[in-house]
């Protein structure tokens, strides 16, 4: 009952801005509709019933691959909020006679496509965009392009106001476009409300679990979590060989442990993305070396890109006991019948933000992820 009393909150103290549409660009059609059911549950709850939020769309292609975007009712005069999976390598197209799997730079350009679609006749336009296009090159070395930055200011130059992100590889990348609306959304209370869930015997406190930084870079989202669960923190940092580079990179030697024992402890590691997984096996090893009793795993995006057999095999070997994800992005079948895989479920999440953003008002003002966070203490220590 309490999403009801915040929502309450949220639809009789605030004026939504105008009314939403929402916009499923392809490969997100799952998602947005679990967004959409909140969106039409809290509505209809408020005293504004409404039927669908969903605008149908799509971007048709031409033999020789040319597309085009085309919005299916209008969007005049509504809170637009366009949902997209840059990262959905599922997705395909025919061209050339030849079957091609979209890629970020496809699923980009759709996006902007749909923008255009919209005319200028929105009442405001909002993306939301859970994996950033570009987010792994987001600084800039010697001769490279500087993808996510240049992504925010082209959006920014098509009208868009508002960009929403979950758990960006470096936040930072917002610097790029000041005058314009930037929320970096992190799912900490649906990551541990999953865990929680799935290991009911966990735990928490300083003698039986730790949480573990991958690297420098993951340090804050570690602190976090070692900071709510009260519990002490130990961290890793990549030794690389600085004389050679492979694929543009300096390789990575070996992971060097720093923090206290973790013997006979659980240990949590949490990361923005595991890609190939190399480095979370190396940690997940490291720390079964020293006697850890179990090890947990969680990325924002789980998108495995050399396959899932490696993690097979370290869960057979007691190496990994689980590993969490969201359903932010793209998974595979197979991936979700993995007994190792532990889904994260943030579409609630996601849609109590289009609910503040369009009734222009904090999400703090509706829900306070730190108190539901020592409210799920409570209840999984029987407090």
């Amino acid at each position: 009952m309490a999403n009801v009393k915040n929502t309450e909150v949220l639809y009789r103290e605030y004026n939504e801005v105008a009314p939403i549409g929402l916009i499923a660009m392809r490969g997100t059609e799952e998602l947005a509709a679990r967004i959409n059911n909140y969106l039409i549950r809290w509505a209809d709850r408020n005293g504004r019933p409404h039927q669908d939020f969903l605008i149908e769309n799509e971007c048709p292609r031409f033999s020789s691959g040319d597309a085009k975007g085309l919005i299916k009712s209008t969007v005049r005069g509504k809170d637009l909020f366009i949902l997209i999976d840059v990262g959905n390598y599922s997705c395909s197209y025919k061209f050339f006679d030849k079957e091609n799997h979209m890629s970020p730079d496809d699923h980009y350009a759709d996006l902007k496509r749909i923008i255009q679609a919209a005319s200028g006749k929105p009442h405001r336009i909002n993306v939301i965009m859970p994996l950033l296009y570009g987010g792994r090159q987001h600084r800039r070395s010697y001769r490279e392009s500087l993808d996510c930055a240049f992504m925010l200011q082209e959006l920014r130059d098509m009208g868009v106001e508002n960009v929403i992100t979950v758990d960006a590889h470096d936040p930072r990348v917002c610097n790029a476009i000041p005058l314009m609306g930037f929320d970096n959304v992190i799912p900490s209370y649906q990551v541990l409300k999953s865990m929680f869930g799935a290991f009911s015997d966990l735990i928490i406190d300083k003698d039986h679990f730790m949480v573990i930084s991958p690297d420098e870079g993951a340090l804050a989202r570690n602190m976090f979590y070692a900071s709510v669960l009260e519990v002490e923190m130990g961290m890793f940092y990549k030794r690389r060989d600085y004389a050679t580079i492979v694929n543009g990179r300096n390789p990575i030697v070996a992971h060097e442990y720093l923090g206290t024992d973790v013997k006979g402890k659980t240990v949590f590691v949490a990361d923005d993305i595991i890609s190939s997984g190399e480095s979370m096996l190396d940690i997940a090893k490291e720390l079964k070396k020293r006697e850890a009793k179990r090890f947990f795993a969680y990325a924002t995006y789980g998108i495995f890109t050399n396959g899932l057999a490696a993690f097979d095999k370290a869960y057979e070997e007691g190496m990994i006991d689980a590993v969490f994800s969201t359903n932010l992005t793209y998974r595979t079948p197979e991936l979700l019948k993995r007994p190792w895989y532990k889904e994260v479920d943030v579409s609630k999440y996601i849609a109590y933000f289009i609910a503040c953003i369009n009734h222009d008002t904090s999400i703090s003002n509706v829900i306070d992820p730190h108190e539901k966070i020592k409210a799920l203490l409570r209840e999984h220590r029987g407090l």
